[in-house]
């Protein structure tokens, strides 16, 4: 069937206006958020209730159309935009209600394109939080945080968006709706189904709602801006900062994305001058907690220059800093971006052998490091490089591979990594997920190319 007779047939399903074919208004369905993944469509179908989801499911099933889910459009690996002309683009974004928090049992019901910003603001009118925070609030969507099993900013304090889902509901590939909202903080019966769709990226069935966990809100938070000379300085002093108090976020910011943010943001850096690597740290807990951060700090005989917040503007301005790194490295260009993860043990040795690294193989490249150092997760951004130019990104995960690391903490696989899976998961892994998925999508038609390739 020809996209013309399917867009006939979904028009049967959903009003005209859920059913996009309009080049001008598919455009930003077909194009990443980082700009090196494009292709247009078919068509954009925009369902609003999961009875719409599984209507257009099962019409892609039945004629055998490509469908690629996609909520905020905000992934970083290429795994939620069209692939080739006859995809079908299923948008959640008419699906974005966040329900009323439950107080009771300190949980929300969210739909699948209800952004982060708007689950956080329902947790808020619980005197709650929601345990998964992104720089990308505004734009990410519950679905897709599921779909990659987000990590975020508080993963060390509260674990990844797997953590958070009580329960979900899910439409397999034929149509079939699965799974319960709301769900069960205990239930032993059988398969956790929550636990098997949190970062397959929509290759196995399309998260459609979603019960979140709350977690209290800390009576006080405080958070402190550190200098260090250079990076080995700064990423070995995280091994001891791990041990403060209270802890909830360990970021850490190289020198270059420093300057990036300064240059983006037209402001001076927070320490005055300071132009070297930095590691933002948070404690979130009971009051006094503060006071213990600083305490922790003045035994800190590495850091060279120190920043500290302890109310809501203070904290605003510092995290700016950090969150503010992706808008900037967009604005000068369009990175390789490379999320890998390393053993505590081995994250300095992991930056210096980098250096070395691109300056032998790619000494026009420049490398832009932030990211999660509390639990070893690193941003590798790399500008310099033609979008199809992967010499260096190869070389970057077989270089976090020897390092018995990861080559995806938290943007997963997509299209961008799927040629190296092979890195960090053996072939009988490889062997068992394809299993999983010829059992679930038997004709293959849940985002094609998308972790294993075609």
């Amino acid at each position: 069937m020809g996209a013309a007779e399917l867009t006939d047939r979904l028009d049967g399903i959903l009003r005209h206006e859920q059913v996009v074919t309009d080049p001008a208004l598919k455009a930003s369905y077909e194009v990443d958020w980082t700009g090196r993944w494009h292709h247009p469509a078919a068509l954009v179908v925009r369902p609003r209730t999961t009875e719409e989801v599984s209507e257009v499911l099962r019409a892609c099933c039945e004629t055998q159309t490509p469908l690629v889910p996609q909520g905020g459009n905000t992934g970083l690996v290429g795994g939620a935009v069209p692939r080739s002309g006859c995809d079908v683009v299923l948008s959640l974004g008419l699906m974005k209600a966040a329900g009323p928090p439950d107080p009771k049992d300190m949980s929300v019901v969210a739909e699948a394109g209800a952004t982060l910003a708007s689950v956080q603001a329902s947790a808020a009118i619980a005197g709650a939080s929601f345990g998964v925070d992104l720089a990308a609030r505004e734009s990410a969507t519950v679905g897709g945080m599921v779909a990659t099993n987000a990590g975020g900013t508080h993963f060390l304090r509260y674990g990844s968006m797997r953590d958070q889902v009580i329960g979900l509901e899910a439409v397999t590939a034929d149509g079939t709706v699965v799974g319960a909202v709301p769900g069960l903080a205990k239930d032993n019966t059988g398969y956790h189904l929550p636990s098997l769709l949190c970062g397959t990226e929509g290759t196995l069935a399309v998260v459609t709602r979603v019960h979140l966990r709350l977690v209290p809100t800390p009576p006080e938070r405080a958070a402190s801006l550190l200098g260090f000379p250079d990076t080995s300085e700064a990423l070995g002093a995280v091994p001891a900062l791990r041990h403060v108090p209270c802890l909830s976020a360990l970021e850490f910011l190289d020198s270059r994305a420093m300057t990036i943010v300064s240059s983006h943001l037209r402001s001076s850096p927070p320490l005055p001058q300071h132009g070297g690597p930095c590691l933002l740290v948070e404690v979130s807990g009971p009051v006094g907690c503060a006071d213990e951060l600083v305490d922790s700090l003045s035994a800190l005989d590495s850091a060279v220059a120190t920043a500290v917040a302890t109310d809501g503007p203070g904290l605003a301005r510092l995290w700016r800093w950090r969150n503010s790194v992706p808008e900037a490295l967009a604005a000068i260009g369009t990175p390789h971006k490379l999320d890998v993860s390393l053993p505590p043990g081995e994250i300095v040795r992991f930056e210096t052998e980098l250096e070395l690294l691109l300056a032998n193989l790619a000494p026009e490249v420049s490398a832009v490091i932030f990211g999660h150092a509390g639990d070893g997760n690193l941003h590798v951004n790399l500008l310099g490089l033609a979008p199809e130019d992967l010499r260096v990104d190869s070389a970057v995960l077989e270089l976090a591979a020897r390092r018995s690391g990861s080559i995806s903490a938290e943007h997963g696989i997509g299209v961008a990594k799927r040629d190296f899976l092979h890195l960090t998961r053996s072939p009988s892994d490889v062997e068992l997920m394809r299993s999983i998925k010829t059992a679930l999508d038997p004709s293959g038609i849940l985002n094609p190319g998308v972790l294993f390739g075609s």
